[in-house]
């Protein structure tokens, strides 16, 4: 989107790093809000398994009208950015319904096959740890899904040596395969049929508890005097569980905020620096290679501290996740100085005369290597797996049974409104202004951070004893 044909830094359609940057964030932002409706279709008519049949068969929808659309002879018919909507809305369309199902998805895999969650040792009752279980599943799907991301390598040098259509090709025959997977192994899956969903109900209670003080105890079966509700006192107590996993959830805008700065502004960052034949957007993939690299150390982590009883709770790591993630874009602002430091062209990188003596487009990054940028990857490695994991373990283990899609269906709103918050910072995208953004944005994520951590730690010192209540429900 950013870049011209036939320049020096691959591109298709020249329209410019804010325009790109805005284009990039209202696609994330439509992706990422299409996930409720998604949810309810899931939960009320056809099941997680055909809703991410789906979302998957809509997604390459999309990739196919990109690599149709991105041939040499579409582009020079001007076809590139009609193609390229068509392509987003498909994408959005199938993102948001894969989005809304496959953690829950996951989760079904694990709680429909679990052993017992009690039993007797010694004559004493022991808690089978299932929490643990569950976030080594979302730790592991999330570590293949970083190798799964390898193939950005793949893909961005093709787009570099070949052109685009080459690594959309690429994306099409893998997607074409996944779904073939998935149909053939269909007997193996564990499939829970939609059997409703629960967000009708719990509106219904909520209108109850707000005439009631707005005290949700208040709406309880309990409580009532005279009076039948067709809901049940575990239900009001798991609703509200879900509230705390809801207001968890919703304290992630800043997060996926600084996350989203990796696909765009971090992208044209490394276009402003010697990329030693290195792709600018192929950088990104580092993001991969550090959450291969750390998952199996922090996973190592969870399991050290939870055999000496340190606790090290959700939001205990959300709030470090925030941190770490607060640390990259301190970071990424350095690098922005360091570029604006050096010459060529310093705050106008590629932009100014001194540059005019590429051979390629006429046009120089400043001096200075694209490899000190790297690290904020590593930075933001750690806040992903601490804080994306985290996040759908806790939405998927605290919802009620009939919402857990529609909780995780909040983690990508939250997603998108995020989003929409890098579409509102889009006009200061462009040099000199976005040193100034990096900065601010880890500022901002800094207080974030504390306040977070300041409102809801007491959710750790409750979360044991709401296992517990599980566990003994299950047995």
């Amino acid at each position: 989107m950013q870049n011209p044909r036939q320049a020096a830094i691959p591109g298709a359609l020249g329209l410019g790093q804010s325009t790109a940057t805005n284009i990039f964030n209202a696609f994330f932002l439509f992706s990422f809000l299409t996930p409720m409706a998604f949810a309810l279709l899931s939960d009320i008519y056809i099941g997680r398994y055909k809703s991410l049949i789906a979302g998957l068969a809509m997604y390459l929808v999309g990739c196919l009208s990109l690599l149709l659309t991105s041939l040499p002879v579409a582009l020079d018919h001007g076809a590139g950015l009609p193609g390229l909507v068509l392509a987003m809305v498909f994408i959005g369309l199938g993102a948001g319904c894969i989005r809304a199902t496959y953690f829950p998805f996951l989760g079904d895999q694990y709680i429909q096959k679990k052993p017992q969650l009690l039993r007797h040792k010694n004559g004493e009752l022991v808690i089978v740890d299932g929490t643990r279980t569950l976030q080594l599943l979302y730790n592991l799907y999330y570590w293949f899904t970083n190798v799964a991301a390898l193939s950005t390598i793949v893909t961005t040098f093709l787009e570099k040596e070949v052109d685009f259509w080459a690594a959309y090709a690429l994306c099409t025959v893998c997607l074409f395969v996944s779904i073939v997977v998935l149909i053939v192994f269909a007997e193996r899956i564990v499939k829970v049929e939609p059997q409703g969903n629960n967000l009708p109900l719990a509106i219904k209670v909520g209108l109850c508890a707000a005439r009631s003080g707005w005290k949700l105890d208040h709406a309880k079966q309990s409580y009532q005097t005279g009076v039948t509700v067709p809901w049940s006192d575990t239900f009001v107590d798991e609703l509200k569980r879900g509230l705390m996993a809801c207001r968890v959830i919703v304290s992630y805008l800043i997060f996926y905020l600084c996350v989203n700065q990796m696909f765009n502004n971090l992208v044209s960052q490394a276009g402003q620096m010697d990329l030693h034949g290195v792709p600018n957007d192929m950088i990104q993939a580092f993001s991969g290679v550090a959450c291969i690299l750390l998952g199996p150390g922090i996973q190592s982590l969870y399991s050290f501290l939870a055999r000496r009883r340190i606790a090290f709770g959700p939001i205990a790591r959300i709030a470090v996740a925030f941190f770490f993630c607060a640390g990259a874009m301190a970071y990424a602002a350095g690098v922005q100085k360091l570029i604006y430091n050096t010459p060529p062209c310093y705050d106008r990188p590629r932009a100014c005369p001194a540059a005019d003596h590429d051979e390629d487009d006429g046009r120089v990054p400043n001096d200075i290597s694209v490899w000190v940028q790297v690290p904020v990857y590593f930075v933001l490695a750690v806040a992903e797996i601490l804080g994306f994991v985290t996040a759908s373990e806790y939405a998927y283990s605290k919802a009620p049974p009939g919402m857990k899609t529609i909780v995780q269906a909040l983690v990508q709103v939250t997603a998108g409104v995020g989003s929409g918050l890098g579409m509102a910072l889009s006009p200061v995208a462009k040099d000199p202004d976005v040193l100034v953004m990096y900065a601010s944005i880890a500022g901002v994520m800094v207080l974030a951070a504390g306040l977070f951590y300041w409102r809801f730690a007491r959710y750790d010192r409750m979360d044991e004893e709401l296992n517990r209540m599980d566990f003994e429900r299950d047995e």
